[in-house]
């Protein structure tokens, strides 16, 4: 697997897998937890290594089961999770910390590899609050690496001109449609590492004929083009799926590159 060095030094597999539907009835976003760990171990079977939840997924302790089930050392995984961008997880310090230790505790875990801050909210001042109670975690070790998720260039900016850690990561939409340029090349030009969530979603049926008549040439599928891409740009892929061999494939793109006339072609979808 291929890692991206983070800007504190540490190396994160720059596929991960997605997990916001992992453990749950039905597959369903809000469906109940039924702590099936199916996917998880599948996917760490094809290879997967880096796995991103998040409290808000509610299924923290399903991805600490898996690692429990698993053949596999702590050491040998990089595990993901997010505090919500929500006021009960933000009011006070005592706020951040328990949500902290929330994920600690399901994940059932002495570390995390990245905490991310979910989303952003109004408010850059209590934004830095928050982070300077995450960056206390990153000195007692708890926390590996910190970042954020959604952040536009302003709030990704007011981290980084007044936090003490830089943020490693910066967790964005991102896919044909929407390849959310601006962000991801304002968060490279910053040393913090883009990274897409949903990089295989919301991908039109115009723009999936295009990227196979390029997959074509290499003996790729449409949504391997696109994974490439990113990764070949610098974008970090979470990539999620229920189904063992598009798992695989997910991770089958590190044996080609693509052109700069097709990488000209994937920007315009």
């Amino acid at each position: 697997m291929k890692t991206v060095t983070l800007n504190t030094g540490i190396k994160m597999p720059i596929v991960g897998s997605g997990t916001n539907t992992f453990g749950k009835v039905n597959h369903d976003y809000m469906g109940e937890i039924n702590g099936d760990t199916t996917e998880i171990l599948m996917a760490m079977d094809a290879g997967y290594r880096h796995f991103d939840t998040a409290i808000s997924y509610r299924n923290e302790s399903v991805v600490g089961k898996a690692v429990q089930e698993s053949n596999k050392s702590r050491n040998e995984l990089f595990l993901t999770s997010k505090i919500p961008g929500k006021e009960e997880y933000y009011v006070n310090e005592d706020a951040v910390k328990k949500g902290i230790e929330q994920s600690l505790q399901a994940l059932n875990t002495d570390y995390i590899d990245l905490y991310l801050i979910h989303h952003p909210w109004d408010n850059l001042e209590q934004i830095l609050s928050m982070w300077r109670v995450l960056e206390s975690y990153v000195d007692k070790g708890v926390l590996k690496a910190i970042g954020v998720s959604n952040f536009d260039e302003q709030q990704l900016g007011y981290l980084i001109e007044n936090g003490r850690i830089k943020p490693a990561v910066n967790q964005v939409e991102s896919h044909p449609g929407n390849w959310n340029d601006a962000i991801i090349d304002y968060s490279l030009e910053h040393h913090v590492v883009p990274e897409a969530w949903g990089p295989l979603t919301r991908v039109s049926e115009q723009a999936k004929e295009e990227l196979e008549r390029i997959g074509k040439k290499y003996g790729k599928t449409w949504a391997q083009v696109i994974l490439r891409y990113q990764i070949e740009r610098g974008v970090a892929v979470i990539p999620k799926s229920h189904n063992q061999k598009r798992q695989e494939q997910n991770l089958e793109i590190f044996d080609f590159e693509l052109s700069d006339e097709d990488k000209h072609k994937i920007s315009e979808q």
